[in-house]
């Protein structure tokens, strides 16, 4: 197995997704594209490809970059349904850092002439 591939397969959310301090008062907002999203369709196994899109407004800490990468590709070895997969990832970043705001979209390529998109907005809950 290569490096890359045993960073991914081995990434553990719980102690891998690490969080920085946020060192500034300003509200700022960060976003984050994350274009090679790949996650399994739990009835079919095929792949599912989309693109993610991450803003957020930081409280006290940021999510780590490369640590956020490893943290999306670590979806491609699981069965896992699109809204599941938003959510999860909602979930993940938001217990974490516990942003002032936060906002993912999740675009799904089309397949079988379906295209998805999941939105899920902090504001709006």
């Amino acid at each position: 197995m290569k490096y890359g591939e045993k960073e991914i397969r081995e990434f553990d959310v719980g102690k891998d997704l690490e969080i920085w301090p946020n060192e500034h008062e300003n509200n700022y907002l960060i976003k984050v594209s994350l274009p090679e999203f790949i996650g399994l369709c739990p009835r079919s196994g095929y792949p599912d490809f989309a693109t993610i899109n991450l803003e957020y407004t930081p409280d006290k800490y940021v999510v780590e970059l490369k640590a956020l990468k490893l943290y999306i590709n670590s979806f491609m070895y699981r069965y896992i349904s699109h809204e599941n997969s938003a959510n999860e990832i909602y979930n993940v970043i938001y217990d974490r850092i516990k942003p002032k705001y936060l906002k993912l979209v999740a675009d799904f390529k089309p397949r079988g002439n379906v295209h998805t998109v999941i939105e899920i907005d902090s504001s709006k809950m």
